[in-house]
């Protein structure tokens, strides 16, 4: 018997507090696999910078989320992509990064560009299996050696 559950996609803001919480739980994950509370390189993303966060929701609990920044009018930069421990391998990571991709389709985008690190190799075979393709870094994650860029065209 499969377990079934209902996945709700909503479009929230970035300081909604299923964000902020979502949020503080992947900055933890983070902090214990680097070592430092402060490894991502550049600006952090803020209210301002994200044009788009969504959050999975399963059974009504935050499962999930993530959001965009805009790169240039055809480039959207993945951000904050994170799924609780819990509901990993339940395809709520693939309905995020397919609702954010359907976001950027919708604006007229032509491609997502991302950025993960070398500490996150789960991270790296998802966003491959996902038909993404490893990049050179970009902007800020230029001669950044713990930063890994992927992008793909939509």
């Amino acid at each position: 018997m499969e377990d079934t559950y209902e996945l709700e996609l909503r479009s929230v803001p970035f300081e909604h507090a299923d964000s902020v919480m979502l949020r503080a739980a992947q900055r933890a994950e983070l902090t214990a696999r680097y070592g430092t509370e402060d490894s991502e390189p550049g600006v952090k993303p803020n209210a301002d910078s994200v044009v788009v966060f969504l959050i999975a929701y399963v059974d009504g609990v935050p499962a999930g989320c993530g959001g965009l920044r805009e790169l240039s009018e055809e480039v959207f930069e993945v951000k904050r992509m994170y799924v609780t421990p819990a509901q990993r391998g339940t395809g709520i990571a693939v309905a995020v990064l397919k609702g954010l991709e359907e976001w950027a389709r919708a604006q007229s985008a032509t491609t997502l560009a991302l950025e993960t690190g070398t500490a996150q190799p789960d991270a790296m075979r998802f966003y491959e299996r996902e038909g993404y393709t490893r990049i050179e870094n970009f902007g800020d994650y230029v001669g950044e050696p713990l930063s890994v860029c992927y992008a793909k065209t939509l």
